[in-house]
């Protein structure tokens, strides 16, 4: 009796520990990214496997790089969906190459129950979890206003170099730098697509000096643009002419140019990878999660080298 028991007990223990067990188990997070070229996208996969890092017992990352190819990251989405319906996968990140290719899937994952957060850039619907970014429209106004109060009444001639067309963060960066000098006397005398490369930017920069012999200021869409605009008015002899305006703001990069005074100033695009590990542990708990995140940004100059805020940090609905 006494031995059936002990066996008796070991089983319940058993079940009981199983069952903690089940209850616990990592969540498999699957990660595509569309890129890990460019210097942004590299320091957001390091802030991502830092904050992966502080959960080790909750969640298990498979992360993929799509290397810019849009159908690759296409694969990668579906192999993701296919393992959500197979029980191998528990939530989908995707921070997609391009708006308008990557709606249909994201929305096919979505309806299909699969939570997906969607991060830096828009899709075309609202078929997702969660979409984490910086708010793109007050960065670019940010921007053209900090422009506007330095040559406003000057008649400034300016460059904007613009990142990928197609690609709803450049769209916006855009728009709000135009509505942010808005009733100045700027004038854009020269504008292209960099595709948010620093060798793109730099040939379009040299395209612009030979063109003009006035060129008050450059915008460039992120800082590796401004810092390719920067070394070919350098080589021209024509860098102390203008000022170099970028976004992004990483410690290493734009921020260290500003020190460095080869940019006059950038704004930070923040990756927000702590906020989305953040509400996938909020979903892994059962808790609820908002439907947007926006970000906000800091601009960072001579006269604020360590960043000033602008706007709230974070909002969410």
């Amino acid at each position: 009796m006494r031995i059936l028991n002990a066996l008796l007990c070991a089983v319940l223990v058993c079940a009981v520990v199983g069952t903690v067990d089940a209850g616990e188990k990592k969540w498999r997070v699957g990660f595509s990214q569309c890129n890990l070229g460019e210097p942004w996208r590299a320091n957001m996969y390091e802030e991502l496997m830092r904050e992966v890092a502080k959960y080790p017992d909750d969640i298990e990352l498979i992360h993929k790089d799509a290397q810019n190819d849009t159908a690759r990251q296409q694969a990668q989405l579906r192999e993701f969906i296919n393992d959500y319906e197979a029980g191998n996968l528990d939530i989908i990140l995707v921070s997609p190459k391009e708006s308008a290719p990557f709606t249909p899937i994201v929305s096919e994952a979505y309806r299909a129950g699969c939570p997906i957060f969607v991060i830096d850039r828009e899709i075309l619907t609202d078929d997702y979890t969660l979409f984490i970014g910086g708010d793109n429209i007050v960065i670019g106004r940010a921007a053209g206003e900090w422009l506007k109060s330095k040559f406003d009444g000057k008649g400034a001639k300016a460059v904007e170099l613009r990142g990928l067309s197609t690609v709803s963060g450049a769209q916006e960066r855009n728009a709000g730098f135009r509505e942010g000098i808005r009733g100045s006397d700027i004038e854009i005398i020269f504008d292209a697509d960099m595709k948010w490369l620093e060798p793109e930017a730099r040939r379009e920069m040299e395209s612009a000096l030979t063109r003009f012999d006035k060129i008050d200021f450059v915008y460039a869409h992120n800082d590796p643009g401004a810092h390719g605009a920067y070394l070919a008015a350098k080589a021209a002899g024509r860098d102390k002419e203008m000022m170099f305006v970028g976004v992004d703001g990483l410690p290493h990069e734009g921020v260290a140019y500003v020190k460095q005074g080869v940019l006059d100033a950038t704004f930070l695009y923040p990756s927000g990878m702590d906020i989305a590990i953040e509400n996938v542990m909020k979903l892994k708990r059962g808790e609820k999660v908002p439907k947007r995140i926006m970000l906000a940004t800091k601009v960072f100059d001579k006269d604020n080298p360590d960043g000033k805020d602008i706007g709230e940090p974070v909002l969410k609905w």
